[in-house]
Parts: C-alpha cells; sequence; structure tokens
C-alpha cells in the first residue's frame, strides 16, 4: 500500500482521499518513509515529519466533519524560500541557517488553508541564484534521473532543483518553487516533471525570500497539468501586503483542462533556434508543432526580434536587484553575525563568510551596472530592452494565443559540470528568460527522452493572466508526448 500511495498523481490522491480510500495519514507516512529513503538525492534541507503528522491528522478530522479544502490532506514540498512560521527558512545560504521566521509567505498560508500538509523545506541555490542547484550551503542536489548506462550523478536543475527532484522521484505529490528567469520551468524539463511559472502578479511575493523583486514569482511542479492546476489554484490570490499582487478573480484552472487546442493559434519563434542547438531538442520541438497541428490547432511563424537581449539584459537587471534586496543581510538584524569591535568590520566579515560564490558574484555585478557612471550604460539600458522584450511579445499575442518552444538547450548534465564556466551556466536559462523579462504565464511538459535517456520538455508561454490557456495547450502536449519514463528505480 505505501509504495502505491506514493505513485499517485496529486489529482488521483485528492480523489482517494475524497472516497475515503486511504486517510492522510496513511498517505502522508508513506511519502514521510518515501522522503527517507531517498536522502541520498539531497533534496531536502530541513525535514518536517512531526510537523506533518499534525496537519494530516488536523485534514482527516476536517474531512470528517465534511470540511475538505481543495488540497486537504495533500502532502508537498516547499522550496526554502518560502518562510515558514516556526520553521528554518534559509535560502540555502549559510548566512540565514539558523533563521527561523515568526510569520508564514502568504503562498504558503493559501496552501495550509487549503488543507496541503508540509513535508519540509527542498533544496535550492542559494538566494535562488543558479541553474544547477549547485550552490546551496547544504551541498547540490541530486536529479534522480541517471545517463543510460549509469556514470556520473546528474543536477536536476536550479534554482527549484530539490522541488523537481523530490516530485520526480515519488517523495512528494507536488511542490512549489520559484521562478525568476527559469528557475521552475528549467528544473521541471531537467527532471521529467510540469513546472509553471503564472503571471507576475498572480501569486503573492510577500514572505518569500527576495532574489529580483521585478521578476521573482511562485509557481507549482507536479506531475501533470492537472495537478499544477490544482495547486495554482489554491497558491494564486490577491494579497495587499505585495504591491505587485494583481487584484483580479482566481479562475478555476482545473475547469479549464479538456478543451483541446482546435482552433488555436500557436506561434514559433524564430530567434529561438539558437547557435549550436542539439539536433534532438530540434527534433523534439518540431514534434511538438506536429503534436498541436494534429489535435486542430494552426501553427504560425512569428518574430520575437529582441529575444537575443533577453538573457544578457536580464543578467543586468536580476543582479542589480539582488543587490539591492541581499543588502539587508549584513549581520545586525538577523541570521549570521561575525563579530568584531569595528561595525563596518563586522558587516564585511558577515558577508564573507555567510555569502557563497555565486552569490557574491552577482552582488559584484549588481553593485557594479548600479553605480555612479554606469546606471546609464547599463541597468537603465537593460531596463529600455525588456520594454522591448514586452512589446515584441505583445505584438506576437495579436496574432497568436500561444507560444511554443523548447524549454532548455540541453539535457541534465553531470554535477561539477560547467562549474568553471559562468557564462555556459546561464545560458541554461535562453529560453526561459524572455517570458519571465516580460511578465508573462509559462509552463514546461516533459515530452521526450535524450539520446542518453533524460527527460527533454516542451515550453509554453501565454498571454498575461491568460494562465487557463496556456495549461489547456499544455495538457494537449502532455497528451499527445504520453511521456511515462520515470527515473530507473523510482517506483514500480
Amino acid at each position: 500500500m505505501t509504495a502505491a500511495l506514493t505513485e499517485l498523481t496529486l489529482g488521483q490522491a485528492r480523489d482517494g482521499l475524497a472516497k475515503g480510500e486511504f486517510s492522510s495519514r496513511e498517505l502522508t507516512e508513506a511519502h514521510i518513509a518515501a522522503v527517507e529513503g531517498a536522502r541520498d538525492l539531497n533534496a531536502f534541507i530541513t525535514e518536517t515529519p512531526e510537523r506533518a503528522l499534525a496537519m494530516a491528522d488536523a485534514s482527516d478530522a476536517r474531512r470528517g466533519n465534511g470540511e475538505a479544502g481543495a488540497m486537504d490532506g495533500i502532502p508537498i514540498a516547499v522550496k526554502d524560500l518560502y518562510c515558514t512560521d516556526g520553521v528554518r527558512t534559509t535560502a540555502a545560504s549559510r548566512i540565514l541557517e539558523s533563521f527561523v521566521p515568526p510569520y508564514e509567505s502568504s503562498v504558503t498560508a493559501n496552501l495550509w488553508r487549503a488543507g496541503a500538509v508540509m513535508l519540509g523545506k527542498t533544496n535550492m541555490d542559494e538566494f535562488a541564484m543558479g541553474s544547477a542547484n549547485m550552490f546551496s550551503f547544504k551541498g547540490p542536489a541530486i536529479n534522480p534521473w541517471r545517463r543510460d548506462g549509469d556514470g556520473p550523478p546528474l543536477v536536476p536543475g536550479g534554482s527549484s532543483g530539490g522541488s523537481a527532484a523530490a516530485v520526480a522521484a515519488r517523495v512528494a505529490l507536488g511542490a512549489i518553487g520559484t521562478d525568476t528567469g527559469g528557475s521552475i520551468r528549467q528544473p521541471a524539463s531537467f527532471c521529467g516533471v510540469v513546472g509553471m511559472k503564472p503571471t507576475y502578479g498572480r501569486c503573492s511575493r510577500w514572505g518569500i525570500v527576495a532574489f529580483a523583486s521585478s521578476l521573482d514569482q511562485a509557481g507549482p511542479l507536479a506531475r501533470s497539468v492537472r495537478d499544477c492546476a490544482i495547486m495554482l489554484g489554491a497558491m494564486a490570490g490577491h494579497d495587499p501586503r505585495d504591491s505587485t499582487s494583481v487584484d483580479r478573480p482566481v479562475p478555476d484552472y482545473e475547469a479549464a483542462l479538456g478543451g483541446g487546442v482546435k482552433g488555436l493559434r500557436v506561434g514559433i519563434p524564430a530567434e529561438y533556434r539558437v547557435d549550436d542547438m542539439p539536433e534532438e531538442i530540434e527534433r523534439l520541438w518540431a514534434q511538438g508543432v506536429e503534436w498541436m497541428k494534429g489535435q486542430g490547432a494552426e501553427a504560425v511563424d512569428i518574430s520575437l526580434p529582441h529575444t537575443r537581449y533577453a538573457l544578457p539584459a536580464y543578467y543586468i537587471v536580476a543582479p542589480a536587484e539582488a543587490s539591492s534586496n541581499l543588502a539587508r543581510y549584513d549581520g545586525v538584524k538577523y541570521g549570521l553575525r561575525v563579530p568584531s569591535d569595528d561595525l563596518t568590520e563586522m558587516y564585511q566579515k558577515t558577508r564573507a563568510a555567510g555569502f557563497g560564490p555565486e552569490v557574491k558574484r552577482r552582488v559584484l555585478i549588481g553593485t557594479y551596472v548600479l553605480s555612479a557612471g554606469y546606471y546609464d550604460a547599463y541597468y537603465l539600458k537593460a531596463q529600455k530592452l525588456r520594454t522591448l522584450i514586452a512589446a515584441d511579445f505583445r505584438a506576437a499575442f495579436q496574432r497568436v494565443d500561444v507560444i511554443l518552444t523548447p524549454t532548455a538547450p540541453s539535457a541534465a548534465f553531470a554535477v561539477g559540470e560547467k562549474m568553471d564556466d559562468p557564462i555556459a551556466m546561464y545560458l541554461n536559462d535562453v529560453f526561459t528568460v524572455p517570458a519571465s523579462m516580460a511578465g508573462l504565464p509559462a509552463i514546461s511538459i516533459p515530452a521526450g527522452l535524450s539520446a542518453e535517456g533524460l527527460p527533454l520538455g516542451l515550453h509554453l508561454i501565454g498571454r498575461p493572466f491568460d494562465e487557463e490557456t496556456v495549461l489547456r495547450a499544455a495538457q494537449a502536449v502532455e497528451e499527445a508526448a504520453g511521456f511515462t519514463a520515470r527515473p530507473e528505480g523510482v517506483g514500480r
């Protein structure tokens, strides 16, 4: 029974709970055991089994009284960037290693009100800065997938790598991550799961440790499009504490599914055919176009001319905002403090000891581009490019309903690979960053395997606040792809 419970999708588990086939406690116990059995993946920074069982018992009591919520009794994992009341929140950084927030983030509070159960806090790149989950004070999270013939362990992608690995390894029914430039979608592609970034402003950022405030957005990772729709419905909503939270009704995302894509216009942007793109990625993209056409959609060639500037502009805007946001970690109010007789020296020693190499790199870049004499040349120019990128998408959406692209330029790579070349690491986000710069909803769906037997994802981008169409199109890709592969040794 235990193994069978961890094999369920989130939607199947919800239905089984509603029918009384098992209790939330039984479901949660099975997943706690799975978490403990998969510690070699290093997917969690903090496990919370006692809290999970207490939440499961409370869920069972509510269900017995006929008061079950939309996600009642469902065990999920939480990226360690979300503040959780009374539970350590580290952002995978030594500087916050012992920080225990006295408050709950809005997104997690919404999930707990819907009845979800927290299994623990997942590993990630420090302060969400990374594309491989290599930059964590807890050490790297490991992808449960291996290349055919085994080989070295692989990265799960980043920064939400622990969340993606937990879902792929069947130790959580779903997980929440954050996406700044692709940090949900790229690890979803690497781990063979579904990952969605909703429109900027759809989910509250209140209580999420900030990286780049104009880009950060909460989103779900799960094993099906339907599961992501269920989770997003529970996560989203207006929050007056977040000035960027949009006050508009949250649709029933699950009800939007099943409508098919007949008559939908799917944009195929010429600029996403980048130099040296692997042939297998190109083939999968072409296959995705055929899948959509086979279900009645119309493929439309489009141009997004400023796409090539998205990545360099992102790596000016995001570090600039990070430099500002991370200035608060100085050893005075919370987190690590390295004592010194001199205040300035205490700041310096604390930040030197508390921040890892990638965070230091981005803070230095951000401070540089915001400095006198360089603000206009770099930061202001990047913001102007961001406006042009958004205008390209607006023009494209006059002609099409969704845009189809690859998710990532490769399958998962080995732990330690690309570590000596930050530019090569940054190029992992080349397909996901443009939608982030424009604040658009986007989703990655597992759609095939590489020549080495590793998952590859397809990526759909939609109009602002039109998550329903994105999810509907994603379900069409999911059904056509029929992706049932799983990491060796996981499940069955």
